[in-house]
């Protein structure tokens, strides 16, 4: 567990805050593309790490990201005119460029030179794998973008969702490391109980994760640090002399991979902090070597894996608390263990209900919580240390993000290192 004060600097990320600052240290996504389609179109509210900001795309296609309030009487851009080359406030006409700077000031006397001497609160932006990105840090510090496989695969290759959620992004970073709570959570019934009808459909399947994965309940797990984050390995039990690892990548500050089998296609998240109490879901499905598949496209339709339908404007999730995420207590009777429709909206809705920001204090944790272990305290040890001036390295090292997830058999005796870092190598 962790002390009330380790938890505080973990989840708070306001502007001045620690754990705030070492965020503003990479490039986090911001908004999808489409968002914002085209030059001089609406601009968009983008709420991150608490502060109100707009979106717009100027008449030359930039995308500037700046404060959401005007700075002369703070009303909000987002009644503004996007008009050549700027947006405009419309209570009295301040213009303002994607720098942030005021560009016209027509309600005062041009001879008084004030536009010189106002500007407003702007981000550096880079449109990036189909969507936009911010950085929010010192500006003369601007790192690299993370070279992310799905970021630079055709765009036929590639789905990207975003969604609301409403936790401390934190515990979703959580339960995406956490590779022991889908024996329970995402399992069927049948599964769940092991009937006889279900293991004979599974113990011949081509799926490793459908043969060993739900076959044995309690993995034992390796983790590694690595110049990107961690490397999260699962262990199970096979066949007699061999083992079935999953390696789930977890990237600093807050990007994981799922674990993939070779000839799938590979899932991915990043949860970015939207204020302490909610965060931003990005989900993304990618295929390295061919566009996404039918299976792939019918999945993501039916939210039957990582993808979540949302409602306009808001991303809110169609499925959310309001309504109990759709549980049919039925289909949880007889069906699966929780009668909530798809894995990413079971996610949630635990992920939801431990409230908006975890007592921590409060846990016990177990041998199958290595991975989230490891990873606060590699986080609390990267916050600190900026905090006494050391920049992160990872937001330095694009090349680092150049990696997969993994999942395959290995014989018995083979040291999980040698195993990975072959498997690895071969996979990129």
């Amino acid at each position: 567990m962790l002390t009330r004060e380790e938890n505080d600097l973990l989840t708070q990320t306001s502007a001045g805050t620690p754990c705030g600052e070492y965020f503003r240290r990479f490039w986090l996504p911001a908004l999808l593309a489409w968002e914002v389609p085209e030059p001089d179109c609406a601009p968009v509210r983008v709420r991150i790490m608490g502060e109100d900001l707009i979106a717009f795309r100027d008449t030359q296609g930039r995308v500037g990201i700046i404060d959401e309030f005007c700075p002369h009487r703070r009303a909000s851009l987002f009644w503004g005119r996007n008009e050549e080359c700027g947006l405009r406030c419309v209570y009295h006409g301040w213009k303002f460029d994607v720098n942030g700077a005021c560009v016209e000031l027509p309600n005062e006397p041009i001879e008084y030179g004030y536009a010189s001497k106002v500007r407003t609160t702007a981000y550096a932006t880079r449109e990036y794998g189909g969507l936009v990105w911010v950085y929010m840090g010192p500006p003369d510090r601007v790192p690299e973008l993370p070279k992310l496989e799905w970021a630079r695969v055709p765009e036929d290759h590639r789905y990207i969702s975003k969604r609301f959620q409403e936790t401390n992004y934190l515990q979703a970073v959580e339960g995406g490391i956490d590779s022991s709570h889908s024996n329970f959570l995402h399992a069927s019934v049948d599964a769940f109980r092991l009937t006889d009808e279900y293991v004979e459909k599974t113990k011949n399947s081509s799926n490793l994760r459908a043969k060993y994965h739900l076959l044995d309940r309690a993995p034992r797990f390796t983790v590694k640090k690595t110049d990107y984050g961690l490397a999260i390995a699962a262990r199970r039990n096979a066949e007699e002399d061999l083992y079935y690892w999953r390696t789930t990548q977890f990237l600093l500050p807050s990007h994981t991979m799922i674990p993939y089998q070779k000839g799938h296609s590979i899932h991915g998240h990043c949860w970015v902090p939207r204020d302490d109490e909610t965060c931003w879901v990005w989900t993304m499905t990618w295929n390295p070597d061919a566009p996404l598949s039918r299976e792939d496209r019918d999945a993501i339709a039916k939210e039957t894996f990582v993808h979540q339908s949302v409602e306009p404007v808001t991303f809110r999730p169609v499925r959310n608390k309001s309504n109990h995420y759709g549980i049919d207590r039925a289909q949880q009777r007889d069906i699966t263990m929780t009668g909530i429709h798809g894995f990413a909206a079971q996610d949630q809705a635990v992920q939801e209900s431990m409230g908006p920001v975890v007592d921590r204090s409060k846990e016990r944790l177990g041998a199958s919580d290595a991975g989230i272990i490891a990873m606060r305290k590699l986080l609390l040890d990267e916050i600190r240390a900026l905090g006494q001036g050391q920049e992160p390295a990872s937001a330095l090292q694009g090349d680092a993000y150049w990696i997969r997830s993994c999942s395959a058999l290995l014989k018995r005796e083979v040291a999980f290192d040698e195993g990975m870092r072959e498997l690895l190598k071969a996979e990129v």
